[in-house]
Formats: structure tokens, sequence, C-alpha cells
């Protein structure tokens, strides 16, 4: 089951929603693990500085402390951060300081002495900048101003064939090899992710009208009853009326039909609230927020609306409406509906009853 869901996923084309959707659930889900990539940053940055400075005999000097307070600047910001597209622009500025800042100290050493810095500079920015939860131009941006501005190439470089073709060959294993970590990394998470999004889908939605199904309705409703202490709660039970008349007369496809139909009335009326298909032809609605009088008018709304729906056959629905009081549990009130709803169908059906 696992295999035939994976290759249903692989086959579709990941659509821009879901990956803006995706790119964000990485970003909140890696968030620490970002911070701590960019604390452990500063203090290569600095063991950088220390070694290199002291190397060339330059020292420790304001303009690294200058550079230090920036670090943290930056670094403060991606922590108070919550959207995806704000920590790229900060991790982008983060690695462009990072390379002025290397370059500056590596500029100090001798010339036959930069190349090798530079790329063991270069290197850091890149292996960090694979694990991160970036998006593919984010990416390629850190790549691009991680070269331009720690390219070994740049400067005086000795002139002897093996050093150059070496600082040409190495840049671009690395660079390589850190495109392809990115790629296959952003992938797999990428496909996992929508995976998962299909495997909840099918387990909280309803296959046939594609709203949220019975475990999705108590789970949620639950929560909200666990949450929201308020007597402003009204809980509604719907159900087709002569529906089995319907299947039974024109097959079960236009019964699916005028489930979807009806379903789709019920998203459209009371889309804000909790809703779903309970089973067969009955659905749920969980409503708060107003008075019993405001929630009688809506719920007799969607009934005069149902009933007014084009299409044949001509569908009417029965409902009934509980209130719920704040030591009520979620059973005891779909009882409540379950009643009020009988009483509606046993009272000539197409009505709205309300238990209080």
């Amino acid at each position: 089951m696992f295999k035939t869901i994976e290759s249903e996923v692989l086959k579709q084309r990941i659509s821009n929603e879901l990956r803006t959707e995706f790119l964000q659930h990485d970003f909140e889900r890696l968030h620490s693990f970002s911070m701590l990539v960019l604390y452990v940053s500063i203090c290569m940055w600095f063991l950088l500085d220390l070694i290199v400075s002291f190397q060339a005999g330059q020292g420790f000097s304001y303009i690294s402390v200058l550079y230090l307070a920036v670090f943290a600047a930056l670094a403060a910001l991606a922590a108070l951060t919550r959207k995806a597209r704000h920590f790229y622009v900060i991790n982008l500025l983060f690695v462009i300081t990072f390379g002025l800042g290397a370059r500056m100290v590596i500029e100090g050493l001798p010339n036959s002495l930069r190349p090798a810095w530079l790329v063991i500079a270069a290197s850091t920015v890149l292996y960090s900048a694979t694990a991160m939860p970036l998006s593919r131009p984010a990416f390629f941006s850190v790549l691009a101003v991680t070269w331009v501005l720690l390219n070994p190439l740049l400067g005086d470089v000795p002139d002897f064939d093996e050093r150059r073709s070496l600082l040409v060959c190495y840049p671009l294993f690395i660079s390589a090899l850190s495109v392809y970590i990115f790629h296959h990394l952003h992938n797999a998470k990428l496909y996992n992710y929508a995976m998962a999004r299909l495997l909840l889908d099918q387990a909280y939605l309803d296959a046939l009208t594609g709203i949220p199904n019975r475990r999705s309705f108590m789970t949620r409703v639950t929560r909200r009853l666990n949450e929201d202490t308020s007597t402003e709660r009204y809980l509604a039970m719907v159900d087709i009326d002569h529906f089995k008349r319907v299947n039974d007369a024109y097959g079960h496809d236009i019964g699916d039909e005028v489930l979807t139909r009806v379903a789709q009335k019920i998203e459209s009326e009371l889309g804000e609230f909790e809703i779903a298909r309970l089973g067969g032809e009955e659905f749920g609605i969980f409503l708060w927020g107003m008075t019993a009088e405001e929630a009688q008018v809506r719920m007799e709304r969607l009934r005069s609306a149902t009933a007014a729906l084009p299409g044949k056959p001509a569908v009417t629905i029965s409902l009934g409406l509980a209130h719920l009081t704040v030591d009520s549990t979620l059973s005891q009130m779909l009882i409540k509906a379950d009643r009020a709803l009988y009483d509606s169908k046993h009272n000539g059906r197409n009505r709205v009853t309300y238990a209080p």
C-alpha cells in the first residue's frame, strides 16, 4: 500500500501552492536547527578571524567586533522571523556578511595562502547551506554570492598550472556536490510531505464529497470543546430526506451526485464552521459564537437553499439542532441532535427542530 501511494505521488506534478506550503512547513520544523547553524557559523567566522588575523599579523580589530555585531543582529532577526521567505533574505544577508568578513581577513595573508583559506571559507558556507530549509532560488543565490565573494581565483594567484588547475577543479567539485546534496534532499523532503498530505487527506476527508469525514469532525470538535468554554455552541445533524428512494429509483451514481450537491451547499453556506459527512446521508455541523435564534436562522437558510438546488432529483433535508451546555460532552450532544433530527423527520421532514 505504501509503495502504491508513493508511486502515485511521484507521478503527480507538485503544485506551486503545495510547494509554498511545504517550504513554510520545512522552515518551521527546522527553525531551531537553522538557528544552530547560524550560531555555529558565527563561531566558525570568529575562529577563522582569530587564526588568520594573527597568522597575518593583523590582530583582532574593532572591525571584527563590528562584524560580530552584524552577525548577532541578523541572528536575532532570524530567531524572530516566522515566514520562510523572510528567513531566505536574512540568510542571504548573513552569507554576504560572512563572505565580506572572511575576504577582509584573508586579504591580509601572503598570496600563496589566500586561495586555500578562501576555499575553506566557501566550503563552510556551502556545506551549511545544503542542510538549511531553503528554496531553490535562495540556495542558488547563496551559491552565487559565495563564489563571487570568496573566489580563490580573484587576486594574485601563483602562475604554475598545477595550482591554478586545482583552484578551478576543487571549487567546481564542491559546488557540484553541494547542488547534488541539496537537490536530492530537497526533493526527498518535498515528496515525503506530499505523500503525508495525501495520506492525511485520505484519513480525514470524505473521498466522495471532499469535505471532512466523521473522524476529522470528532477530533476537531473535541478540541474546540476543550479550548472554548462559552455557552454559545450548537451541534446540528443533517439528513437527506428519502435518500433510499433516490438510490432505488435513479441508481447509486445519481445518489452520489445528490450527496455531493448537498455537501457542497453545506460547505458554501457554513464553511466557516466545522462540517463533516458523518456517514451515509448524514452530515454534522458544529457552530459557535451566535445566539440560539441566529443558529436556527442559519439552519433554516441551509434548508431552504438545499431545497432550491437545481438538478434532478430535487432533494430536501431535515435538521436537528442542539444547544451545547458547558458540561456537555460531544457524545451527549450527538444523541441530543440526533433526537431533534428524528423529530424533524417524524413531523413531515424538510424542517428544522431545535432542542434547547
